[in-house]
Order: structure tokens, then sequence, then C-alpha cells
């Protein structure tokens, strides 16, 4: 409902250009270009209108405390760090001054390099904080090149039955020949893992691609950030990438530490670049 209102924004009275993706996805990315000025009124025109449906869904609703308005930005991982600031300083700065509460996502979007930025309070303390932020974005540009976060569609349920495959559509169950046929193999090979294939996020990473091996150095007290809380960020990184990573043990004296990359030029390639952005980004705030 809150996306389909968007489209009441006439892109004349805001100066900005404003671009919703298609799909059936459970959500959508809203694309706002244009001069600074222009993109602001667009932000400060869609925070009102959501606080529209918010009041118009409380009419006749018993609930006595309003929601606060909420919007979820997508930004690239490399620059959150110049946007939570070092120890937090600069988030707890902008959740002062503006009012509105920001929260950063710890971990990337799925298969892409930027992490969800959300931020709720009053339309006018959304806008100031959108203001900060874009000026933060501004003086720190991305580091690298960013995957950008697509919205997968929204996949039917699926139910196993008798041998065969069968999709959920309202009320009916409708028989999946392909899924069907894909079932009864992996039951007679598990396990079943698509061949040619290294990671399912990057199809276009072919295991048959020779492989080589990088090396670099990573500071000791930014190794935390690459190998997160029990492993979860390393692992994050092998999966996306598909690459193998080895983070060697600490040696005694040495303020560094050894990772090898083994993979694909391509799996290399993502691989050092999400390491580069693990390092560049704190634990979320």
């Amino acid at each position: 409902a809150r996306e389909s209102s968007l489209f009441c924004i006439p892109k004349e009275n805001s100066g900005a250009r404003i671009n919703i993706s298609e799909g059936s996805c459970p959500e959508r990315i809203v694309t706002i270009t244009g001069p600074t000025d222009a993109i602001f009124k667009a932000f400060s025109m869609i925070a009102l209108k959501f606080e529209e449906d918010i009041n118009a869904s409380m009419t006749n609703s018993t609930v006595t405390s309003k929601p606060p308005v909420t919007l979820r930005l997508v930004v690239p991982a490399s620059q959150c760090g110049s946007l939570i600031g070092k120890g937090g300083s600069k988030i707890k700065e902008i959740r002062e001054s503006t009012g509105a509460q920001v929260q950063v996502a710890g971990d990337m979007l799925p298969n892409s390099t930027e992490r969800a930025v959300t931020i709720s309070g009053t339309p006018d303390a959304i806008i100031q904080c959108v203001k900060q932020i874009c000026v933060v974005m501004l003086e720190s540009p991305p580091k690298g090149a960013t995957i950008p976060y697509r919205p997968k569609p929204a996949s039917a349920p699926i139910i196993f039955a008798g041998g065969q495959a069968f999709t959920i559509q309202g009320q009916y169950a409708i028989p999946h020949p392909d899924l069907t046929k894909l079932h009864q193999l992996a039951m007679q090979h598990p396990p079943f893992t698509p061949l040619g294939q290294t990671t399912p996020g990057f199809p276009g990473l072919d295991a048959t691609t020779p492989t080589s091996s990088h090396e670099l150095t990573i500071p000791n007290d930014l190794i935390g950030c690459i190998i997160g809380r029990q492993g979860s960020k390393i692992n994050e990184i092998r999966q996306m990438s598909g690459a193998q990573i080895k983070i060697a043990n600490a040696t005694e004296g040495s303020a560094e530490r050894q990772v090898t990359i083994t993979g694909s030029p391509a799996n290399i390639s993502l691989a050092q670049y999400l390491i580069n952005a693990s390092q560049s980004t704190s634990p979320p705030i």
C-alpha cells in the first residue's frame, strides 16, 4: 500500500525523477534522482504520504499510539563506516540533532555489497536525517565497485507429496514437472549440487575457470571486522564470492595477519572487494 501511494506524487511537484523497480517482490526499490533540493523535497513528500497512510489506517483501529514513519535506505557498505563514525560518534550526532531513530544493518543485503539504513520518526525528523546522511555520502564516496541489491520475486510455496512437486497458488496445489525431476534426481544422488556453479548468488562465476591464489595482509585491529561474530562475516564473504579464504594465525611481534584467497580471478576480485568493504565498516550501531 505504501508503495502504490508513491505513484500519487507528481514528478513536477518535487522536480526529481522517481523510479520504482518492477516485479512482484515483497519489497521494491525506489530510486530518486535530480538536484539535491529536489531529492530532499521528494523525500519530504514521500514521508508525508506515508504519514497519511498511517493516519488512514488508524481511523477504525483500536491502537492508541501512533507508529512512526519508517524509511529504509540502501547504502553501499563501503560508505557505512563514515556514516557510523569512530565509535559511533557520527550516527549519534545525527540521531541527537534530528530526533530520528537511525539503525545501520550489520550484514549486507542478499547478493549485494549494500547495507540497509533504517530511519524512523516524524516526517520532519526523517527529511533532516536524510539531508545529513546525504552530506556524509557526498563527502565519502563509495570505494570500489558496488553490487546493487536486487529484491527477489516472491516465490510460491512448494510441497512434495507422492514423489511429485507442487507449487501452492491460492487454495490450489499445481503440479510442477521440472521441480519433480529435480527432486527425484536429488533423492537418487544426494547431495545434489548444480554443476559448474560455485555460488548461487553469482551464477556467472564458473567452476571450470582456472584457479589461482592471492595474498594480502590485514592489520590486527581490523581482522575482527572481517571475521565477524563466530566467523559469520568471513563465512558470508566466502559464500558470496565463491572463493576459499584462509586467515593465518597471529604471529608474535607482528601487527598484521596474512590472508590467502583462492579461486577464479572473478572469485578473488569479489572476495577482495568484500574484505575491503568489511574493513571500512564497523559493527552495527
